[in-house]
């Protein structure tokens, strides 16, 4: 058990404070704003960002409306293979680690609600932007963070691969000692 927490602890509290924070501020809003309904208290702000109720029974941002069977079972099929690679993930891969956890714990704050409620409950509305709640922005960060550890780690090993040629070089080039 101990070797188990000392591998995916950061994985469980990452997915585990995504996961709470998902599900009550979704809490909050169904029992304070009805369904269709929008808060506000700051009206000047009201024209580019507020609070509403909606529900959406697609995936992240109200795409591919009706798929909730699909994205549920999807849900569940990424947080078991997150489960699964994220051990393989280096120890010092310290972003890409956090970004899996970010996706997790969106993956199963949506899960839940797919499964308590039917449709996900959405919340934050931008400009013209589809509504949205904790767990989508979690979903959408985390993937934005694993392509940006993805890149970071492509970048130092092109770096050492280049320090590596250039060492060669140098000593391809250096006079030999005469003895």
């Amino acid at each position: 058990m101990k070797k188990i927490l000392n591998e995916y602890w950061l994985l469980i509290v990452i997915a585990s404070v995504v996961l709470i924070i998902d599900q009550v501020t979704k809490a909050i809003v169904r029992a304070n704003i009805p369904f269709g309904g929008r808060w506000m208290p700051l009206e000047w702000l009201a024209p580019y960002f507020r609070f509403v109720h909606w529900e959406n029974t697609g995936a992240a941002f109200g795409l591919f409306q009706q798929g909730g069977v699909v994205f549920a079972i999807l849900a569940v099929i990424v947080s078991v293979f997150i489960v699964v690679y994220y051990p393989q993930v280096p120890r010092d891969a310290t972003l890409m680690r956090v970004s899996l956890a970010m996706q997790m714990g969106g993956a199963l704050g949506n899960l839940i609600d797919r499964i308590v409620f039917g449709p996900v409950t959405d919340f934050i509305s931008v400009l013209g932007f589809p509504v949205f709640n904790i767990a989508d922005s979690s979903i959408t960060i985390g993937v934005g963070l694993l392509i940006l550890g993805l890149w970071l780690s492509e970048q130092r090993e092109s770096q050492g691969e280049q320090a590596e040629d250039q060492k060669a070089q140098e000593e391809l080039e250096a006079p030999e000692e005469l003895v």
